[in-house]
């Protein structure tokens, strides 16, 4: 029998929340697409099988929360998306407004053409981005220009964001209490895109129930367990104020951070039915090496706390996707691109820290042990997608190239 597809992912547990699938199936690509998902699929008919039984398949993993503007002159905050999406999962990256209009193209030229993952982008209300006192200045705030710039580009640009405007001294004519939200409001409404609202209350004069009055359904608050804000009551109960938000449409993003993620805020509101409705990193240079880490880790955190599996998929994966309007991602549907996650999901007893580096003891643990980009096997970490040295051709250990990997 001809070859039909390229890669078979034979007997692993299937977790396609799109799809309503959560059971053991064959996952088969061909031409870096998804080409079949079923009970049993023919070793025979695949060019390269790969045995993941006893680990879970999942769509590629979506971050909607990272900065991945390396390239920028001074590098600030960013990471280098590739070396940190892959090993975690993750296949589509949102950086949130390191680059507003003024660098816009140079983002897109220099690491969003490049990269292998996936690399969509939420424009700064403040025309400089992010991060320098320019983010105090409410002249960098054009909301003509930042929605010019997701309308020119919109296979690359999904909303806009505003963060950092919090002005340490007095509110007065020159810092408006709310400028940089009400400009990002403008912009959003012009490109008829979401905006993202990074935020510090100031109360009385700008009150976190005040900023969720403002945003309009679809808009996606971020960091919705740092410490800053007033999420459960003293006992231990969401506020009214946060139910109505979610209810007029507004989206609670984790978006952990260096600052933004508390088992005192995140363990009392979910253990009372205010989950995030996406998860996400907040990934940069001040958090890769703890408390964030990586994407798997925030969901094993997730996970730990009490979030089902599934639905830890599915807010990785599904809501992500539709919260940046590409719902045609995130799922494993027959004929969308092969993006794909395999997951091993342990039980134990495992240590989280949060931003307080207070830590946590879990029983749950997730980690990625191989990752599709495109029907390509971009990350494996115990070679499962690799013949055993033995059995591999004479030829596998040669060079490529001249002066090619050592």
């Amino acid at each position: 029998m001809a070859d039909s597809y390229d890669l078979l992912l034979k007997g692993g547990h299937v977790i396609d929340p799109a799809n309503q699938i959560n059971r053991v199936m064959d996952v088969a690509v061909q031409g870096g697409k998804i080409a079949q998902v079923a009970e049993q699929i023919d070793s025979a008919r695949a060019a390269k099988t790969v045995d993941v039984s006893g680990l879970v398949v999942t769509p590629g993993l979506i971050d909607i929360h990272v900065h991945v503007y390396h390239t920028r002159e001074p590098e600030g905050l960013s990471i280098i998306a590739d070396h940190h999406s892959f090993r975690s999962g993750v296949t589509t990256m949102v950086d949130t407004g390191t680059a507003g209009a003024k660098h816009f193209l140079h983002f897109k030229r220099t690491v969003i053409d490049r990269a292998k993952t996936r690399i969509f982008a939420f424009i700064n209300i403040v025309k400089s981005g992010m991060v320098g006192d320019f983010e105090q200045d409410i002249h960098e705030m054009d909301p003509e220009l930042a929605a010019s710039i997701v309308l020119a580009y919109p296979e690359a640009c999904v909303g806009i964001k505003t963060a950092h405007y919090w002005t340490y001294g007095d509110w007065d004519e020159a810092h408006p209490v709310w400028a940089a939200v009400d400009r990002a409001l403008e912009a959003s409404d012009i490109c008829k895109k979401p905006l993202m609202v990074d935020f510090w209350p100031r109360p009385p004069e700008r009150p976190y129930a005040e900023l969720l009055r403002k945003m309009q359904p679809g808009d996606i608050h971020t960091h919705v367990y740092a410490q800053q804000f007033e999420v459960v009551d003293e006992n231990n109960q969401p506020f009214d104020f946060m139910h109505e938000a979610r209810s007029r449409g507004i989206i609670f993003d984790l978006g952990h951070g260096a600052g933004s993620f508390w088992f005192r805020k995140a363990i009392p509101a979910m253990e009372n039915g205010f989950g995030p409705d996406s998860i996400s990193t907040d990934l940069h240079i001040g958090n890769v090496n703890g408390p964030v880490f990586d994407m798997i880790t925030t969901m094993s955190k997730i996970y730990s706390i009490g979030m089902p599996l599934e639905e830890v998929i599915y807010r990785s994966t599904v809501t992500p996707a539709r919260e940046i309007g590409h719902p045609e991602l995130g799922t494993l549907s027959v004929g969308a691109e092969a993006d794909i996650a395999v997951i091993k999901a342990e039980e134990g007893q495992f240590g989280y820290t949060d931003c307080g580096r207070a830590h946590y003891i879990g029983s749950k643990r997730l980690t990625c042990q191989m990752t599709l980009r495109a029907g390509e096997v971009v990350y494996d970490l115990n070679g499962l997608s690799t013949p055993f040295w033995e059995d591999a051709p004479p030829e596998y250990w040669k060079l490529r190239s001249p002066g090619g990997a050592k």
